[in-house]
């Protein structure tokens, strides 16, 4: 599971035209589901997403989580983030999860995220949607739980 946070000051999504969800100051979630996600790395990745301290305190440092400072969330699904560029030139996607499957996941991640009492507005998985925001310092920060969670190997290694 990938999940790249962009911190901003406002954030929006819509579909054909018509506003799907909008948030003030939080995070947008751009999230994409490898074939290898369950609910437990769903459930301790919404976990480190909500507590990640990435928003300043009132010395201006980043010692804040979106749970201290009670921010909303806009969670978009994006399989694009598995996108694997080593050969050629045209982005090949079969580290993807399946999409059935990774609809699921999706639906999963934004309601243990809700767990949290958050405001968590969502997009569609798999629509075709315009996303605008307001980056906040900027702060960007991807988040994989390959790295995270430090997966093994099929091999256990």
């Amino acid at each position: 599971m990938r999940v790249l946070i962009q911190r901003v000051r406002e954030a929006s999504v819509t579909i054909e035209g018509e506003l799907k969800g909008q948030i003030g100051y939080g995070y947008l979630l751009l999230t994409g589901f490898s074939n290898d996600d369950d609910e437990k790395t769903v459930r301790e990745m919404s976990e480190k997403t909500v507590n990640l301290r990435i928003c300043e305190d009132e010395n201006h440092k980043m010692n804040r989580s979106l749970l201290d400072i009670q921010g909303e969330i806009l969670s978009i699904s994006q399989f694009t983030l598995y996108a694997d560029m080593r050969k050629g030139r045209r982005p090949s996607f079969t580290q993807a999860g399946e999409p059935g499957r990774s609809a699921e996941l999706y639906d999963f991640f934004n309601r243990c995220l809700r767990e949290y009492g958050l405001n968590v507005e969502e997009g569609v998985f798999g629509a075709d949607m315009k996303v605008g925001l307001v980056n906040d310092g900027p702060v960007t920060i991807m988040l994989d739980s390959d790295i995270i969670l430090k997966k093994q190997d099929k091999n256990g290694i």
